[in-house]
C-alpha cells in the first residue's frame, strides 16, 4: 500500500509561474483545493514530501502551513535523493507515488509505484504515468490527483469522513 506521496512543486503545485516585483521579492500561486488535500494526508497516514529543483520561502511556508512531513529544495538529482532516502529509512519504492509534471522528475517517478501528473505535463511524463490528471498543475491537479489514489486504494471515505463531522 502506497503511504509516502512525493509532490514536485513548480508546474505541479503551480502553474509552474514565477512572478518578480521591481525589488526582486519572487512569488508563486498554490490552489486552495490541491492544500486541501495535502494538509489531511497525514490523518489518513500518509508522509508527504516536497521534492523540488528550486529553492523558495513559498514553499517552505506553504509546507509548513500544510504540515508537509519533508521539504527537500533546490534538488538537480531528485532521483540520487529519493534513492539514499528509501535507504536511509529502510523503505521499498512499493511505497511510494510521485506526482510530478517535466523532466527533471522523469527518472525519479521511474522509481516510484505509482506516477501522476498533471494534464500540462510535459509528453514523456505523461506517457510514464499511471494517472494522468484532467487538470493542470497548480489548477486543482494534485487534488484530483490524491483522490484518485485515495479511490483506489479505498481510503477516499475516510477523506470525506474528515469534513462530515
Amino acid at each position: 500500500m502506497i503511504d509516502h506521496i512525493i509532490f514536485d512543486v513548480d508546474g505541479t503545485l503551480t502553474d509552474g509561474g514565477v512572478i518578480y516585483s521591481a525589488n526582486g521579492v519572487e512569488s508563486k500561486q498554490f490552489n486552495i483545493k490541491d492544500g486541501l488535500i495535502l494538509s489531511a494526508l497525514p490523518s489518513l497516514g500518509f508522509t508527504t514530501i516536497f521534492l523540488t529543483g528550486r529553492n523558495s520561502e513559498e514553499t517552505t511556508r506553504r509546507a509548513k502551513e500544510l504540515k508537509v512531513t519533508s521539504v527537500l529544495q533546490d534538488i538537480s538529482n531528485k532521483a540520487e535523493v529519493l534513492q539514499r532516502y528509501l535507504m536511509e529509512n529502510n523503505l521499498s519504492e512499493r511505497q511510494f507515488a510521485y506526482v510530478g509534471d517535466d523532466l527533471n522528475d522523469y527518472t525519479a517517478m521511474k522509481l516510484c509505484t505509482f506516477k501522476a501528473c498533471p494534464a500540462d505535463a510535459a509528453l514523456e511524463v505523461q506517457k510514464l504515468c499511471d494517472y494522468v490528471s484532467t487538470k493542470n498543475g497548480g489548477h486543482g491537479a494534485v487534488r484530483d490527483i490524491c483522490e484518485f489514489l485515495l479511490r483506489k486504494q479505498g481510503q477516499y471515505d475516510q477523506f470525506i469522513a474528515l469534513y462530515n463531522k
